[in-house]
């Protein structure tokens, strides 16, 4: 959890724009159940964790039943130079073994989520629609088995017009792996979102990313995703990338609008590190996209997304009223999540709920394949984080920042005193400073970032997160 004072109309030169990094890799909550560490400096949870440690400790504790569940699906064709998230080139000789894995990690999970059906599923990678579709029936019919997907199956309209409830479980899909039968399988068992992979519809760009797909079966993606009955589709595009100009981004703009999908994720290329793409940055054979031009594509962005009526709600997603990634809210919001799979992330609170969370568990599975096949029950993890108030309320700001409803500043304001006596004043000066400076909205009941903002929206946030 991938993730700048603007009185003038250009930030000083020596000022980064958070927009054109935050809105990158780590700002793509989406599928990854992954949030990157929001508070500086190691927690309680930072020591050393032991070979063979699991998350047990941090599900035997007292919370609410779980109601999202994110899992990992590593495999890829090919790994594209600017991905950082874990994946592997796999000859399909171990998604049988991975998806009975998969299964037997879920089954060790599902007591979690006792109590209450799922509210979201998120399954990401990779490339989940690598798997065959005889191995997703064994997966979607295991899920039934061991958790209450009764939400899944409610139907969004009939859900809405009775003032009901209705799930949301999204499938990554990359285009060229999309076919009938695969759409058929998922929407018999219960996916009602699929998020696909577009990144560009320009031949040129896609090769530089490393992504190899015909443009065109994106549309041909969304068109076999809603003849299965898949009512929500979502496309992922990038810009900056080497070689891009503006005029080239509003057509990928244009070209995604006209698919008449109700959810779009738009992030910057960011170069991380340990990635391909990131190795030909530093040995000087590609060129990144000029910071002007970049700030251009992303306030181009906001405009032509919200004159085709897709409003901000993210930072870098964007969707028609009512079709926000409910699940991606669940990490921005602190809410809890089970996760399965390898390298996947989960989190849960240390508490009954019922004064909210006085502290949150989170953890990370161990990211080698191999590992995690030969593991039983719950995964092996690599990083677990113990509650500490303090964290939570710093975890809260980063991320309640990025939304377009902010922040509850009374919450905030409560709890950060509880962990930081004199933290609330300091943190209403700084905000009535943002406010002055047209940064922050002026409700004082919501924090919430101004389009302004929101391109300087990580100086905001650390300014805070430094008040506690």
């Amino acid at each position: 959890m991938p993730p700048p004072a603007k009185s003038d109309p250009r930030p000083p030169q020596d000022t980064p724009i958070l927009s054109l990094r935050q809105t990158g890799a780590a700002g793509r909550a989406e599928g990854r159940g992954q949030a990157r560490r929001a508070s500086p400096g190691p927690g309680p949870g930072g020591a050393p964790v032991e070979d063979g440690q699991t998350a047990a400790s941090a599900l035997a504790g007292p919370h609410p039943p779980v109601r999202s569940l994110y899992l990992h699906v590593p495999f890829c064709f090919h790994k594209c130079h600017y991905c950082d998230f874990y994946s592997i080139v796999d000859t399909q000789d171990r998604h049988e073994a991975f998806t009975a894995r998969l299964i037997d990690e879920l089954e060790a999970l599902a007591p979690q989520a006792l109590g209450a059906p799922l509210a979201t599923i998120f399954v990401g990678g990779g490339t989940p629609s690598l798997l065959a579709p005889r191995l997703w029936r064994r997966l979607l019919g295991a899920l039934h088995d061991l958790y209450d997907l009764s939400l899944m199956h409610a139907g969004e309209g009939k859900a809405e017009a009775t003032g009901g409830a209705s799930g949301e479980f999204t499938v990554e899909c990359n285009p060229e792996t999309v076919t009938m039968e695969l759409m058929d399988v998922l929407a018999a068992g219960g996916v009602t979102r699929v998020s696909i992979g577009a990144q560009s519809f320009v031949p040129e760009h896609l090769k530089m990313l490393e992504r190899w797909h015909d443009p065109a079966n994106v549309e041909r993606a969304v068109v076999l995703a809603r003849r299965a009955g898949i009512v929500r589709q979502s496309i992922d595009l990038i810009f900056a990338i080497p070689g891009q100009t503006v005029e080239d981004w509003a057509a990928d703009l244009s070209r995604a609008i006209a698919l008449g999908t109700s959810h779009l994720s738009c992030y910057n290329l960011t170069y991380e590190p340990n990635t391909a793409m990131t190795a030909r940055l530093r040995a000087g054979q590609v060129t990144p996209v000029d910071e002007q031009a970049e700030a251009e594509m992303f306030e181009l962005t906001l405009r032509t997304l919200r004159g085709a009526g897709l409003e901000r709600y993210e930072v870098s997603n964007f969707a028609r009223p009512g079709q926000e990634c409910r699940h991606n809210l669940a990490y921005w919001r602190q809410e809890q999540w089970l996760a399965a799979g390898p390298s996947a992330s989960g989190h849960v609170w240390g508490g009954d709920g019922r004064d909210g969370p006085v502290g949150s568990w989170r953890w990370k599975n161990v990211a080698r394949l191999g590992d995690y096949l030969d593991s039983t029950g719950l995964a092996p993890v690599v990083d677990l984080e113990a509650p500490e108030p303090e964290r939570l309320v710093r975890e809260r700001i980063m991320t309640g920042l990025r939304l377009g409803e902010g922040l509850d500043s009374a919450a905030i304001l409560r709890e950060s005193g509880q962990v930081a006596p004199g933290s609330p004043d300091r943190l209403v000066r700084l905000v009535e400073s943002f406010a002055s400076r047209g940064l922050m909205s002026a409700d004082t009941r919501r924090w919430v970032l101004t389009d302004e903002g929101f391109l300087l929206a990580d100086l905001v946030a650390s300014e805070l997160m430094g008040a506690m």
